[in-house]
């Protein structure tokens, strides 16, 4: 039997051995550092629809463009952003026609164009993900359609199928994505658009409507022999979409996952009873050809994303914008993608714990789809010299860039302030009033004080990467800014008071009346601290203005921009797609809020604004398209129906091992161009998580002693009873 000594000793030497042993707090099984993995959290809630005729949820979107592939997609690296094919063989220029079908020259003015005629090739040989729906039997006929229920009994996920198949992808499978848009069961957030837009859309929407209250109502309403007009397959690999008038932008829609496409086999298969109870849906399992499949998906708990082993394998680009070369961007040039495995997804409710395990090196990313946490550990950073040593040492990636996005401060046109005005004379007071008080708010400040310099002040509707934007001397506002020798400068608060004068307010009081000018900033409850209103108040009191906060709920606040009863209020805009007419639309007549119930929110009006819009929209991108956009952006820095405000950064944080990595909201199936080293990753989780059982080794001697004394005062206790007995 050992002594307590020989067992404290013993009791020290395996805590020394096990100071060397891997870290115990990992939240994954054993190895998984070392696999082909990418892990990445949710914080809110699983993905809501991943049926792609259903989501436009940021949140559902590292799913949807990594399962699914429209017939075209962003260049992952170029910026501004640019087009390229997908799935379609090539990037295609349309066809214009008549009303009467006859075809008419390319330059005709847009106008005239009755219709446009995409005819898109796609690429031969892509097939779908393997999937129960496509699963045959020995006599070919499909294995689960139709099912019984008892054959359901077991399932509820697509791995509890044994079976699986797939076929090839072709032109009809994105016919009949584009007629399920029209589905009365679906309810998809684009039917109007593309009501629109689609030839014949709009009436096609209707027959389904009425064919959807036949009785007895099937299960699965067939939308294959349904004729929509303007969507066509001419073949096996040629898609022809129809388009009302000329809509240049359209292209851009055919980026989206709403038009990507979708198997009659995989709807006919979820359609079927029963199959919605067991969660058995497009909206939870989803079928494509992109690269990856979802393979696991545990509700408000964990999603997981592999490789599809049917996917081609795109490769990867071998060009970017300056800097990518250096960056490293340009290192897996031509090489198939994807580069991962697997993407393993982790419902975190906390944002502490989220960090927490992304500082241990858990996650790879924080959240794939969020551009915030670059920019706010950049932040972080900046304010704390412990933070910014440990982000150096851990060789975290923090990469931020202003984004395709823009908050500006509206002026309402119907205001009798700051608005139009009844007559020219009224217009320039109130134009000069509205320059002044461009002039005073000092954006670059406000982007220096409550962002931290991640962002930078606007100078037009336009925000970077979007064609039409110009940097920086060139694209400075020569109404609030001027150009020294290529610096451009925040005109002076002289310049301000000067406008003030002539409009009407010098030193900020009526000259009518003599009564202080009070303008009237109009938000919604919890939209700006104090401190930021407090800024804003003082901007305005250097030039002897007065500002009063008029606050109020979500509802009240929407009603009253509805009404245009508003004065100023701040709005912002995310790019639905890069093109200038996406942010035009902003600031269009017919798009005004108060009488269109637009998104025009400043009401404003200018009939040379509307007709420079009208023919921009028609114009396909080149100098001619150019010429225009500079021409709206002059038009506007001279109306100042905006302050333009700023456009905010964004971002990603990256672990040292993630490859490839650029951040930005517009490309959306990023994921199939990350790689990962694993090989870094087990090693560096191993230094930032190795176990400290130093502090045991006190604990354990004290525990040690404690059993001796209490062994000893026991056998003493014993021998003093044994002692007794033999006096007895």
């Amino acid at each position: 039997m050992l002594s307590p000594l020989r067992r404290i000793g013993l009791a020290l030497i395996c805590t020394a051995l096990a100071a060397c042993s891997k870290p115990v707090n990992s939240p994954y099984h054993e190895d998984s550092a070392a696999e082909n993995t990418l892990y990445s959290a949710f914080t809110t809630r699983s993905p809501n629809h991943l049926d792609p005729a259903l989501s436009y949820s940021g949140d559902e979107t590292p799913f949807t463009y990594s399962i699914y592939e429209p017939l075209y997609g962003y260049h992952y690296l170029d910026r501004p952003y640019r087009l390229i094919p997908k799935v379609a063989a090539e990037m295609v220029e349309p066809v214009y026609l008549d009303e009467q079908g006859n075809l008419l020259p390319a330059d005709v003015p847009g106008e005239q164009v009755a219709i446009s005629r995409y005819d898109i090739p796609i690429k031969k040989g892509i097939a779908f993900q393997p999937h129960p729906a496509f699963a045959l039997d020995e006599q070919g006929e499909y294995r689960y359609y139709p099912m019984r229920a008892p054959d359901l009994s077991e399932a509820f996920s697509i791995a509890d199928f044994a079976y699986t198949g797939s076929r090839e992808l072709t032109a009809h499978d994105y016919v009949y994505a584009f007629k399920r848009l029209a589905s009365p069961r679906l309810a998809s957030p684009v039917l109007g658009v593309m009501a629109e837009h689609i030839r014949g859309f709009k009436a096609f929407s209707e027959e389904l409507v009425q064919a959807d209250k036949q009785e007895p109502r099937p299960q699965w309403l067939d939308l294959r022999p349904f004729s929509l007009p303007g969507v066509r397959a001419l073949d096996k690999y040629t898609l022809r979409v129809e388009v009302n008038g000329k809509y240049p932008q359209f292209k851009y829609w055919l980026a989206m996952t709403f038009t990507a496409p979708m198997a009659w086999e995989a709807e006919r298969f979820y359609s079927q009873p029963r199959m919605a109870q067991h969660n058995l849906t497009l909206d939870s399992w989803p079928v494509g050809t992109g690269p990856f499949m979802l393979t696991e998906s545990l509700t408000n708990r964990r999603h997981v994303l592999s490789r599809n082993p049917n996917y081609r394998g795109e490769p990867y680009p071998c060009v970017g914008e300056p800097g990518d070369q250096a960056a490293g961007l340009l290192e897996d040039c031509g090489k198939p993608m994807p580069f991962l495995d697997k993407v393993v997804f982790s419902l975190e409710k906390e944002g502490v714990p989220l960090m927490g395990k992304f500082l241990q090196g858990y996650y790879d990313i924080p959240q794939v789809e969020r551009g915030e946490y670059g920019v706010a550990m950049t932040v972080a950073a900046q304010d704390s010299v412990d933070k910014a040593n440990l982000y150096q040492e851990r060789g975290l990636q923090l990469r931020t860039a202003p984004e395709a996005q823009l908050f500006y401060m509206g002026f309402n046109w119907h205001d009798p302030v700051v608005g139009q005005g009844d007559t020219p004379e009224q217009f320039e007071k109130n134009r000069k009033l509205r320059l002044a008080i461009s002039i005073v708010f000092d954006w670059e400040q406000y982007v220096s004080i409550f962002m931290n310099d991640q962002g930078q002040a606007a100078h037009s509707p336009l925000p970077p990467d979007v064609p039409g934007y110009q940097p920086l001397p060139q694209g400075a506002n020569p109404y609030v800014y001027t150009k020294d020798d290529g610096v451009v400068k925040r005109r002076s608060l002289d310049e301000a008071r000067d406008l003030l004068r002539q409009a009407g307010y010098p030193d900020g009081r009526d000259s009518r009346t003599g009564k202080p000018l009070i303008l009237y900033y109009d938000s919604m409850m919890g939209m700006g601290s104090d401190a930021t209103v407090d800024w804003m108040r003082r901007q305005l009191a250097q030039v002897g203005l007065q500002l009063e906060v008029r606050a109020s709920d979500y509802n009240r606040f929407q009603d009253k921009m509805k009404r245009g009863a508003a004065q100023m209020f701040i709005w912002g805009w995310v790019a639905d797609y890069p093109d200038a007419e996406n942010f035009f639309t902003l600031l269009y007549g017919p798009q005004a809020k108060k009488d269109f119930g637009g998104e025009n929110a400043a009401n404003y009006q200018s009939a040379e604004f509307d007709r420079l819009y009208e023919q921009m929209r028609f114009l396909n991108d080149g100098p001619d398209k150019e010429a225009v956009v500079q021409q709206m952006i002059h038009l506007v820095q001279h109306d100042a129906p905006w302050m333009f405000g700023y456009v905010p950064n964004a971002g990603g944080a990256y672990q040292s091992w993630v490859r490839n990595a650029k951040p930005s909201m517009m490309v959306r199936d990023s994921i199939q161009y990350y790689r990962i080293e694993p090989e870094q990753r087990v090693v560096r989780i191993d230094r930032w998580n190795r176990p400290v059982w130093w502090p045991a080794i006190p604990i354990g001697i004290v525990l040690l002693v404690l059993v001796w004394v209490l062994r000893s005062q026991a056998q003493a206790r014993r021998r003093q009873v044994a002692l007794r007995k033999e006096q007895d």
